[in-house]
């Protein structure tokens, strides 16, 4: 397995300190908003790496943050006049809503920074006495980032000045490069240093000591991953204060996924493009929106369309008629060229398109297949079961078959339905073939089309170009 590390600017071999363990932390959100399709990128590009490693056999410590203390949520509360807790413990769970409909597995651990507080003072501290972090009266306590003679190897920006604007300036610290670890502010934590708060990028190393604890090796953890926003000046700031800290680096492996834009623009709050996740779940089932992200790969830089969106629903539509094709067939055993084929593309830095083109390649020939031979059952069982692994790795086909095909219908109109298709078979058995015929003319005109099986009349909505 092969990985591309931001580090050393290539695809590297994967070799964890622990096979049975492989320590992987994420970047998580600043819960002051609802999740966007950034978050969405992040979090299933390596929702797919993680699902990639134990389909090779690794075991997984999968950490995901919150940042629930930060100057955008001081501002939400400024604004809403609502307290810390309601905003974030409210954007919390939408954005793990948002999660499960995407079918990203939840994080083994998902700390918070308001609940590691004494861990991150902890950490200030010892930088404090080690000589290297320093106070700015009245203001907070920064990092001395000339202590640090590797400081920006991570980031390759040592020889770019440009970095400089986005620290923050402030004439009394020691170099531009200098950012803070502790803002005072009386309205927050008792502290023997100053009473106060968290900078963003002191939370991080704080958590990955906690939760991770002590290893031998000479890194922290395996993998460190986030948006391509975060490699500066988060993730060097992380690596920076590790290295003074702890005396060995933070992570083996740092990784990164690109930038998301819609429509051809970058995405940005500031731009007022930010589309949020929600927006597109009214569109599409989560599955889709997850399909359509992983539909390139997950270090190139993302273009969002409805279009596209619409388009890679249909691909995925024709999985999930074969999974309706297969309906009562029992799982056999993978086959195991299917198999090796989908993970050695994902084992080439999660070559999603590649994996995604070798299943387009199963779907058609597993339909050629079936339309030649329906009754090989044994064939059957091993095309189940590949879509049984293709559901495990690539976290799709988790909805029921009919619901999918359902999707956009409410409640109220579900019932509506069921209630004509219950008069249509008591029609049929009465033998009233012209009702009968009418309440299908019926359905169709609310482009509802319907199928009769053996266990019964199932239903799903048509496709605009067969309502025409």
């Amino acid at each position: 397995m092969v990985i591309f590390d931001s580090v050393k600017r290539k695809k590297v071999e994967f070799t964890p300190e622990d096979k049975t363990c492989v320590n992987f932390y994420v970047c998580g959100p600043t819960v002051y908003d609802d999740a966007h399709l950034g978050h969405a990128k992040s979090a299933i590009s390596f929702d797919l790496l993680r699902r990639v490693l134990i389909a090779n056999g690794y075991g997984v410590k999968f950490i995901k943050n919150f940042t629930d203390i930060d100057d955008k949520i001081l501002k939400k509360m400024s604004e809403t006049g609502k307290s810390l807790e309601e905003i974030t413990e409210f954007y919390i769970k939408r954005y793990l809503d948002d999660m499960d409909a995407l079918n990203v597995l939840r994080a083994d651990v998902e700390p918070k920074a308001t609940e590691t507080i004494a861990e991150i003072i902890a950490y200030i501290k010892n930088l404090l006495q080690n000589g290297y972090a320093y106070e700015i009266t009245g203001d907070g306590i920064y990092f001395d980032t000339a202590k640090d003679s590797d400081y920006l190897s991570l980031s390759g920006k040592a020889n770019d000045l440009s970095h400089q604007a986005r620290v923050v300036s402030n004439s009394a610290k020691k170099s531009e490069k200098d950012f803070v670890l502790w803002k005072f502010d009386e309205n927050w934590y008792e502290c023997e240093f100053g009473k106060g708060r968290p900078g963003w990028h002191s939370e991080c190393v704080a958590m990955i000591k906690k939760h991770f604890g002590k290893n031998k090796s000479e890194f922290c953890i395996d993998i460190h991953a986030g948006g391509l926003d975060l490699l500066f000046p988060h993730h060097e700031n992380e690596a920076a204060q590790c290295r003074c800290g702890e005396r060995k680096n933070l992570a083996k492996y740092w990784l990164h996924n690109g930038f998301v834009q819609v429509n051809n623009e970058k995405m940005s709050k500031s731009l007022g493009n930010s589309f949020f996740i929600k927006d597109a779940l009214k569109f599409v089932p989560g599955e889709a929106l997850r399909f359509y992200l992983m539909s390139s790969h997950y270090r190139a830089n993302f273009n969002y369309s409805l279009e596209d969106l619409n388009a890679s629903k249909k691909r995925l539509d024709k999985i999930y008629r074969l999974k309706k094709r297969l309906f009562g067939v029992s799982a056999g055993a993978v086959n195991a060229e299917f198999r090796a084929e989908i993970l050695s593309a994902l084992n080439d830095d999660l070559n999603s398109s590649l994996a995604l083109a070798s299943l387009d390649n199963f779907i058609n020939f597993a339909n050629e297949y079936l339309d030649k031979n329906p009754k090989d059952k044994i064939k059957k069982s091993e095309f189940m079961a590949n879509l049984g692994f293709v559901a495990e790795i690539l976290g799709i086909l988790q909805i029921d078959e009919n619901e999918y095909f359902q999707f956009g219908v409410s409640d109220d109109e579900k019932a509506k339905i069921a209630e004509l298709i219950e008069k249509r078979s008591e029609a049929k058995k009465e033998k009233n073939f012209a009702l009968a015929d009418e309440i299908r003319e019926n359905l169709t005109k609310m482009g509802i089309s319907i199928m009769d099986t053996p266990s019964g009349t199932i239903w799903e909505v048509m496709n605009e170009s067969d309502k025409k």
